[in-house]
């Protein structure tokens, strides 16, 4: 099939064609056709498999041929989890719309409100938004979504992961009730199809790639090593194989801040993204980064979901991810667009219990591949120790001591002592007032 069969304007076509693809992938051949009739559709699919041209495309044929009103308000609202994942999108809606008279604006935080809602005022066709600003502009009456015809959730599982569901009920109780949805995830859990029980109408069902699979054209492998060793380790793979380009993900903000630090005393060009970094500085990381001036980009789970970046040949996980479907999210950052890629797990002897959560995820057992030098440590009692001697902590002032502990002993006298229970101090402190 190729996009010409698929009904889409001349002018979508040639912005397609622009771009060098003529033959749609599984997930857009099969979304593109009921979005473009109207109905509500339930799609999953790898990341990296073209899932946002599967609506942007049809939606902006449908608008094309609804034509301009003369009073532009938002038509079709895109709701995303992250900033990176809001620009992506924002950017594929430019590029496929490039000629026809539609306007954008992308809704999210880290940035002034002022230009957006200066934007909103002109009036605009879509609106691709986080949740949280767009509340934000909901509170301030800025936003307006009485006019919104398709609503679409793009990587949902991953906004109920990060706790919008009672944001993503809230915006929904602003828009008309009759509309269209569009639902895509990378997976299928039981809490996304609760929710599109709850929000969709009897949707068109699209499941590329089986519940949780992982990209076909990732080599994954697993490196054992002791975990005070994998800095060292990274940054050998990196310099051994004459890596060039590798998204590295870490656990934490601060984790992140000092592995690329540490890469850079490594002799290795790296920055790190995360979600204490302001918009501008993520956005030139990034862009650094696919330019080739950043040779590392060590991100958090939620800075890296939506970053599109082109020909990614190597994902790291340097601390395995929580939960382990997220796995699957950032290896798919490779091997994108048909490319091949090529996945490597650093797991030390305390990220046994995670990588097993992985395969059972992902019905695989990846490969363990032992670099001389870096053998993996037995797991260490992490237990703290007795310290000698120590006074243990009283519960309360004027309590009893805890158990083990000795009263403090006074000089004997026919009067009390000055740290006698019944001596003058005692009875100072009743009569002072209650606090």
């Amino acid at each position: 099939m190729n996009f010409s069969d698929l009904g889409l304007s001349a002018e979508l076509l040639r912005a397609v064609e622009k771009q060098g693809y003529t033959q749609p992938t599984p997930i857009q051949a099969q979304a593109i056709p009921p979005v473009m009739d109207g109905r509500d559709l339930l799609a999953s699919a790898q990341t990296g498999t073209g899932k946002t041209a599967g609506f942007t495309l049809p939606l902006l044929h449908r608008l094309q041929q609804q034509g301009a009103p003369r009073k532009r308000n938002i038509r079709i609202l895109i709701l995303v989890p992250t900033r990176e994942l809001a620009a992506q999108v924002a950017e594929s809606v430019r590029t496929y719309g490039a000629h026809l008279p539609i306007r954008s604006i992308e809704i999210f935080g880290g940035v002034s409100i002022r230009p957006q809602i200066a934007k909103l005022k002109r009036g605009v066709d879509i609106a691709i938004a986080t949740p949280g600003r767009l509340l934000d502009h909901m509170e301030q009456g800025t936003v307006d979504l009485s006019a919104v015809e398709t609503l679409v959730l793009d990587e949902a599982d991953r906004m109920l992961d990060m706790g919008f569901i009672r944001d993503l009920r809230r915006i929904f109780k602003k828009l008309p009730t009759e509309r269209q949805t569009l639902l895509f995830s990378a997976t299928f859990s039981k809490d996304i199809l609760k929710l599109a029980k709850t929000f969709l109408n009897n949707p068109e069902r699209v499941e590329v790639a089986p519940r949780n699979t992982t990209a076909q054209r990732v080599s994954q492998v697993v490196h054992p090593v002791a975990q005070k060793r994998k800095r060292e380790l990274l940054s050998f793979l990196i310099g051994h194989g004459n890596w060039t380009q590798v998204l590295v993900f870490a656990k934490t903000k601060h984790g992140s801040d000092r592995l690329a630090k540490q890469l850079n005393r490594d002799g290795l060009d790296a920055a790190a993204i995360h979600g204490n970094k302001s918009q501008g500085a993520r956005k030139r990381a990034l862009a650094d980064f696919k330019n080739g001036d950043v040779r590392v980009l060590v991100a958090t789970d939620i800075a890296a979901r939506g970053l599109d970046i082109e020909k990614l040949p190597h994902v790291v996980n340097f601390d395995l991810p929580q939960v382990p479907e997220d796995y699957v999210h950032r290896i798919g950052r490779t091997a994108r667009a048909g490319q091949a890629g090529h996945a490597v797990s650093l797991v030390s002897p305390q990220d046994e219990k995670l990588l097993r959560a992985v395969e059972k995820v992902t019905r695989t057992r990846i490969k363990r591949v032992v670099i001389d030098g870096y053998d993996a440590e037995p797991v260490e009692d992490t237990a703290p120790e007795k310290t000698p001697g120590r006074r243990p902590r009283r519960t309360k002032r004027g309590g009893k001591p805890a158990p083990g502990s000795k009263r403090r002993q006074t000089k004997k006298s026919g009067t009390a002592s000055k740290t006698s229970p019944s001596g003058s101090r005692r009875r100072r402190r009743r009569q002072k007032p209650a606090r």
